[in-house]
């Protein structure tokens, strides 16, 4: 598994994170990265997650320069 810890603190619209862990909570697709659980710890929400080799989507995006056809094919899945 994967946790993500979210400093609900810092976070200037709380219930963006909501409609999300709800969004996740509900959908389940075998191309998307499934939520296990959450939790409030002192001032921060863990989120569970299954656990994705290769670091998050946003990392790849920032390291790698793709074509528009590379895009299409990952949005698409």
């Amino acid at each position: 598994v994967a946790v993500k810890k979210v400093a609900l603190g810092k976070q200037p619209q709380k219930e963006l994170i909501v409609n999300e862990l709800l969004v996740v909570r509900d959908n389940k697709h075998p191309n998307i990265v499934n939520y296990l659980d959450s939790y409030l710890v002192g001032d921060k929400l863990w989120i569970i997650m299954e656990y994705m080799d290769g670091g998050p989507l946003s990392s790849v995006i920032k390291e790698v320069r793709m074509a528009e056809g590379e895009m299409a094919a990952i949005c698409h899945e």
